[in-house]
């Protein structure tokens, strides 16, 4: 109750918890935030339970221009010797580093060293006479060092965003993938280095990525906690970032998507309706010529038989599937 009459937001997990209050001024959050804090310790104490000051935080979202954010006076010492909050320039939530101005510089920063880092490293695959071939250098980047370089990039990159100095600590970070990769010039050029470790441009590549995501929205059911459907009209004009970028990009997607679709359900898929239509010849793995060539022919033997039939649907998957089909 108090904390409604304080106008601010609880949430609890396990043993953390965070205090959200929204104002126009710094002042009256400060004051709002204090008064909650109190509040809750007296509450703590009543029940025998015990907060840990030392690990109490301070931290302010604010768009003015004015990056002072003064501290709160507790008014009483814990621990740490000091009343004093003061507020930190970066706050880490689940693996997210956020900003005062949800610019998300740090993040990016903060994962782009961690993917250049790991280049580094890489360096140390091979022996000293024969390393890594630039195939599987380029194989490592892709698959191991740009997943951490674009983790949760939907945070700060989306239409309209501005992330020019984001891109630029991808572009030094995929540069020096490129030279390792290529084992090129350090003054050779970005796009020449890139061409020939084929890689994307870092701009491209999140624009493919952005794409891509925004129509796997489409999956979504209607009653998904970030469904657009459920946002009036007056809301959406307000709100900026990925979501609205995937309500403009939505219509683009010309296949319809079903997130519970009737013939996914157990009892209604192909194999649990037609269990005795539907047969699988296996050849096994077969290694000599001979008995390869022998399966070869044998799977010719089947697809003429089943050609023979219009009311059948074959489908082969092997590597021995001739190339006439």
């Amino acid at each position: 109750m108090q904390a409604v009459a304080l106008k601010t937001s609880l949430l609890l997990y396990i043993d953390d918890g965070t205090v959200m209050a929204q104002s126009k001024s710094l002042h009256e959050n400060r004051e709002t935030l204090k008064d909650a804090h109190a509040v809750l310790l007296h509450l703590f104490v009543a029940i025998g339970l015990v907060l840990e000051h030392s690990k109490t935080e301070y931290f302010i979202f604010n768009r003015s221009h004015s990056d002072y954010s003064p501290p709160i006076d507790l008014g009483y010492t814990p621990y740490t010797g000091d009343n004093l909050l003061k507020p930190n320039l970066y706050w880490r939530y689940l693996g997210f580093y956020f900003d005062c101005k949800l610019l998300f510089h740090e993040h990016v920063c903060y994962y782009s060293t961690k993917a250049l880092s790991l280049v580094k490293a890489m360096k140390m695959l091979g022996s000293s006479t024969r390393g890594l071939p630039p195939k599987e250098k380029r194989l490592l980047y892709c698959s191991c060092v740009l997943p951490i370089a674009t983790y949760k990039y939907h945070l700060w990159y989306y239409e309209g965003a501005q992330c020019k100095k984001a891109l630029s600590l991808l572009k030094t970070m995929q540069r020096k993938a490129g030279l390792w990769i290529t084992g090129a010039f350090s003054t050779s050029p970005m796009g020449g280095i890139e061409a020939l470790a084929g890689l994307i441009p870092v701009h491209l590549h999140r624009q493919k990525m952005a794409g891509h995501a925004n129509f796997r929205a489409a999956t979504l059911s209607d009653t998904h906690p970030c469904a657009i459907s459920q946002m009036s009209e007056a809301f959406k004009r307000k709100v900026k970032g990925t979501v609205m970028e995937i309500d403009r990009h939505l219509p683009e997607l010309t296949e319809s998507f079903e997130p519970v679709a009737s013939e996914a359900r157990p009892g209604a898929r192909l194999m649990d309706r037609f269990p005795d239509q539907v047969i699988f010849d296996n050849c096994g793995s077969l290694l000599e010529q001979d008995a390869l060539e022998a399966c070869e022919c044998d799977l010719f033997t089947i697809l003429r038989n089943v050609r023979l039939s219009d009311d059948t649907v074959y489908c082969s998957v092997d590597a021995s599937l001739p190339d006439n089909v």
